[in-house]
């Protein structure tokens, strides 16, 4: 792991201006899945999982492939 692993990066606008855009194709895609899917445990772990791939979305957009800040 990169030594900035579990410190604050601060995203630069171009990268807080991408993550805005991953986040609402993540609500759609989430507003997609609440209206088709039936509810029970598998559509909660399909909600939980695509959140979690949310989150680690917008981690990508602001690191390198070596854990490195992209600045």
């Amino acid at each position: 792991m990169h030594a900035t692993t579990f410190e604050y990066l601060k995203p630069t606008e171009t990268q807080i201006e991408q993550m805005a855009e991953m986040r609402k194709a993540a609500a759609d895609f989430a507003a997609a899945m609440d209206k088709i899917l039936p509810d029970g445990p598998d559509k909660t772990y399909a909600m939980r999982k695509h959140r979690e791939v949310a989150m680690w979305a917008n981690i990508t957009i602001t690191r390198n492939a070596d854990g490195s800040p992209r600045i």
